[in-house]
């Protein structure tokens, strides 16, 4: 067998590490009696291109210039997309300088490498002033980084000149570049008009183009231009490749059509993982939650993003039990520290459920992990303080956060108000104004919730009027409904009735039944028959709609309506949802529902309940009070 020489031991390095086998390269790596710039080169790449090992490229890096083994091109190429790659501007701007000192400013690959390095480390006019520098010709390879450096930074004017400057050496890569551009920046249209200009000016579409494009017609929601984007993968043969049929899904499930994906998916040769991804956040978004699951189980491996995929979805369809359940499925199967995201539907169920005990688990669960407090967990921290009743708890978190964004004050103030501090949501809102945030429709519906708990009747009008003339908001059902129960509880019912008249969109049930609200309050009958017939025009089959009129004839002492209403109901079979409550109890949600004898413990809930009954009567014969003021 011939000797192993340099070019034999690099070509077997290379290939344990094109293999993903990195610890058994760096071992033939040290037990290579020679190295050259490409043995180098070769674990370089290896560690920056594999997730975790990027301190152990810097390392090599360092060795490399201990040991004197000249750097060239692909080196530097490495070394900088590694340097984007962890945004190490110092970093970075060192290999600039080592390339200026060795005339490697003008090699269009580590130009290129450098001009997208400046762009990801924030510094678009460095990146601007290494292309303008590079050379008198312009090549391909950094005007394509140029490009997506200006697409980065939503300068879409500059990219689109840049791009049909010399527009004969445009090809594939340049193309894509720039459609993704106008994609990511939201101009779907010219995406599109880029995509169909593409394949006319003869430049072949690939696997890339074809995402960008499904990416575009998922964010613009066009089914339409979504299944013609389809047909021309069909038409060119790309329909069964994985990144594509994945893409497919996914914009099927985000037009809202779960059925063309699944048959996507059910194709032959194009279930993946990333595909059934997809499907597992359209069933979810759609609260299909059974089908969901399903899909969740039949993966023998989960990321994160299936895991936050099925957290969501339980959490938008109020299934807070399944929440914690899944939860504890995620720290025993995953053994890792859940993201921010996984931690934020948690939250979202304590918040719903007005779980404060699991909330505050969580809350200490995160400062003992040392999870990062970013604003968006901040926020839900707030929120499920606030609505858990814990306003003081709610608050030093809002001012504990460094960066309080809009998301954060909306949250804080509709704390303040449903918590009976009115006051402090008005002069946080003067607050967040002073901090020049802007704010919007939600900030308004809590801010009006505020002034009708109050009753502030001039304050809650002024903020409604300044809505739309000093900050261009359209007001909704939901503040019209803040203004019109305003009105009922100051008993302003006159006020109340104008601004029905005047309300520009179709009234829904929430509206009707709040404007019934204050009719009751302000004993007016006459309106209530009015109310009556709208409200169950839209919500004939709400029981609960029926027991509000019927509570508010009996109100009025008017017992033939109030039996009217109850007979209305048994004829048309209605039935009013059972009430119900929850304890949390021992690391579990306990859910009571009245007249419920299906529950597990139903026999011991019962039993209680009749020694307390007992009680009760032992109290009446011992000091005369009634049975009725207990019950």
């Amino acid at each position: 067998m011939p000797q192993r020489n340099v070019f034999t031991w690099n070509a077997i390095i290379y290939a344990y590490i094109h293999s993903g086998d990195i610890s058994q390269a760096r071992f033939l790596f040290d037990s290579a009696p020679f190295k050259d710039s490409v043995t180098y080169n070769s674990m370089l790449s290896g560690y920056a291109n594999n997730p975790g090992f990027e301190t152990q490229a810097i390392e090599l890096f360092c060795v490399m210039q201990e040991n004197e083994t000249p750097f060239d091109e692909f080196t530097l190429t490495t070394m900088l997309n590694l340097t984007a790659k962890l945004s190490a501007l110092l970093f970075g701007l060192q290999l600039h300088c080592y390339m200026l000192k060795t005339a490697n400013d003008s090699n269009p690959f580590p130009v290129s490498s450098l001009i997208d390095m400046y762009s990801k480390c924030g510094c678009f006019s460095d990146a601007l002033q290494v292309f303008g520098g590079s050379s008198g010709v312009m090549d391909l390879v950094s005007k394509n980084a140029m490009v997506a450096a200006c697409c980065r930074e939503g300068e879409m004017e500059r990219a689109s000149e840049l791009f049909w400057k010399v527009s004969e050496l445009n090809d594939t890569v340049s193309w894509n570049t720039i459609i993704t551009g106008y994609a990511q920046n939201g101009y779907f249209s010219k995406a599109l008009e880029l995509f169909v200009q593409m394949g006319m000016n003869g430049i072949r579409w690939n696997e890339h183009t074809f995402t960008s494009m499904l990416s575009a017609c998922s964010s613009m929601r066009s089914e339409k231009h979504g299944r013609e984007v389809h047909a021309w993968a069909i038409k060119k043969g790309w329909s069964l490749n994985s990144y594509i049929s994945s893409s497919l899904v996914d914009m099927y499930c985000k037009c809202g059509n779960i059925a063309y994906a699944e048959v996507v998916n059910a194709s032959p040769g194009t279930e993946n993982a990333f595909s059934i991804t997809s499907l597992i956040v359209g069933h979810s978004s759609k609260g299909n939650m059974a089908e969901a699951r399903k899909l969740f189980d039949s993966l023998s491996e989960k990321n994160l993003v299936v895991w936050t995929a099925l957290f969501s979805g339980y959490v938008r369809s109020r299934r807070c039990e399944a929440v914690f359940e899944l939860f504890l499925d995620f720290n025993k199967a995953e053994g890792q520290s859940p993201d921010a995201s996984i931690l934020i539907s948690v939250l979202g169920a304590c918040a719903i459920q007005a779980a404060l005990h699991p909330g505050k688990q969580i809350h200490t669960y995160i400062l003992r992990i040392g999870i990062e407090m970013e604003d968006k967990l901040s926020s839900s921290l707030t929120d499920m303080y606030a609505k858990c009743g814990h306003i003081k708890y709610a608050e030093n978190i809002f001012c504990q956060a460094l960066n309080r964004d809009r998301v954060m004050y909306n949250g804080m103030m509709a704390g303040y108000a449903h918590n009976g501090y009115e006051n402090e949501a008005i002069r946080l809102f003067e607050e967040m104004l002073e901090s020049r945030i802007k704010p919007d429709g939600i900030t308004f519906v809590a801010l009006l919730s505020a002034c009708r708990h109050a009753g502030l009747v001039e304050v809650g009008e002024k903020y409604f009027v300044s809505m739309k003339e000093e900050y261009g908001i359209l007001p909704e059902i939901d503040h019209y409904s803040c203004m019109v129960d305003l009105y009922g509880r100051t008993n302003c019912l006159e006020k109340a009735v104008e601004l029905m008249k005047k309300i520009p969109i179709e009234l829904d049930a929430v509206v009707w039944g709040t404007f019934l609200n204050a009719c009751k309050t302000n004993r007016n009958a006459k309106l209530v028959r009015e109310v009556e017939e709208n409200l169950l025009t839209i919500e004939s089959d709400n029981g609960a709609r029926y027991v509000q009129l019927a509570n508010v004839y009996a109100a009025e002492g008017n017992w033939s309506e109030m039996c009217r209403i109850r007979g209305k109901m048994r004829g048309g079979e209605v039935k009013k949802l059972a009430g119900c409550s929850w304890l949390y109890i021992e690391n579990r949600i306990i859910t009571f529902t009245s007249a419920d004898r299906s529950h597990s413990q139903a026999e011991a809930i019962y039993s209680m309940l009749s020694s307390l009954y007992a009680e009760i009567l032992k109290m009446k014969k011992s000091s005369n009070i009634k049975l009725r003021q207990y019950l």
